[in-house]
């Protein structure tokens, strides 16, 4: 819980103090090619039907478009300050999504509700036993054959390879970035790298078969 806490303190700080400016406005660009790879044949008309979660979505970046397109957005982050900008950021392209306050690892959603989860640089923040937890939740939310997308950092990077033992949690992960070099320094909380084989294996456990 105190981990968490400092993740949060960290977002509400840096939503509060930077409003917009925190996050970039536009989508990322992996998950825009996910969506054209996944939905692109979908017509408009029938989005509407499509349910898609995005959690730790921030200040909006990322789901104002899924909601342009005209799916049926949801997002939940940890931070309120975040959730309301978010709900500006959506404002201002002129589009709607269910918006909440919450844990990513312990999700208030039904079982089987969403057809699509998408975690773009938001579920890192999770040491390995919380991660775990996560998918779970993941895999319970989403309808059989749902897809999930996930953009995270990767255990090749150097920030990881060059950090003391004293700053892991466990194996995958930093207490934070306190290297003054190194990318996201100053990101004083739980930053998790994963290999592609090690996902593969904790989608694997997780029960029903979801990508």
């Amino acid at each position: 819980m105190a981990k968490n806490a400092a993740c949060k303190a960290y977002y509400e700080t840096s939503y509060e103090s930077a409003g917009f400016k925190a996050q970039r406005r536009y989508p990322n660009e992996e998950l825009m090619r996910f969506m054209g790879r996944t939905y692109s044949s979908v017509p408009v008309a029938d989005r509407k039907n499509i349910r898609i979660l995005e959690v730790g979505c921030g200040s909006g970046g990322n789901l104002w478009s899924i909601a342009r397109e005209g799916f049926d957005a949801y997002g939940i982050d940890l931070s309120s300050a975040g959730i309301e900008i978010c709900e500006q950021m959506l404002e201002s392209w002129g589009t709607k999504a269910s918006l909440q306050a919450g844990d990513m690892s312990n999700l208030p959603y039904e079982s089987g509700y969403f057809d699509a989860v998408v975690d773009v640089f938001s579920s890192y923040c999770l040491p390995e036993k919380d991660f775990v937890r996560y998918i779970d939740e993941v895999e319970r939310v989403l309808k059989p054959g749902g897809k999930y997308f996930s953009y995270t950092p990767s255990k090749n990077s150097d920030v990881l390879k060059l950090a003391p033992s004293s700053e892991k949690i466990d194996e995958s992960t930093l207490t934070g970035i306190h290297r003054d070099t190194a990318p996201f320094y100053g990101n004083f909380y739980p930053f998790r790298f994963t290999a592609p084989d090690e996902y593969e294996r904790y989608i694997a456990n997780a029960g029903q078969p979801f990508c």
